[in-house]
C-alpha cells in the first residue's frame, strides 16, 4: 500500500508540456524526509511504479533523479 495522491489532471498536463518543450523549470519539492529542495532542472520524463507517478529530472551537475509527483510543492519557467 501507498500514501501517494494523483495530482491534478491540469497540473501533470503542465508537467508533461515542459518536457514536451525541454524547457528548464524551477522546481521545488520534497523529499523522503519532508526536506525541501529547489534547483532549476530540466524534466524529462513522466514514469509510473507501483501505481506512483515520478517525473524524472535532468539536474545542472548532471545527474538525474526521480520526484513522486505529488511531492512536487512548485514549479514555473526558469528565468
Amino acid at each position: 500500500m501507498t500514501d501517494y495522491t494523483p495530482v491534478d489532471c491540469g497540473l501533470h498536463s503542465s508537467y508533461e508540456l515542459a518536457i514536451m518543450q525541454h524547457q528548464q523549470v524551477r522546481l521545488s519539492w520534497l523529499d523522503n524526509a519532508a526536506s525541501v529542495h529547489t534547483e532549476t532542472v530540466l524534466p524529462t520524463d513522466l514514469v509510473t511504479r507501483n501505481g506512483e507517478e515520478f517525473m524524472r529530472i535532468s539536474r545542472a551537475r548532471g545527474d538525474s533523479l526521480d520526484i513522486r509527483l505529488d511531492r512536487i510543492e512548485r514549479l514555473e519557467p526558469a528565468r
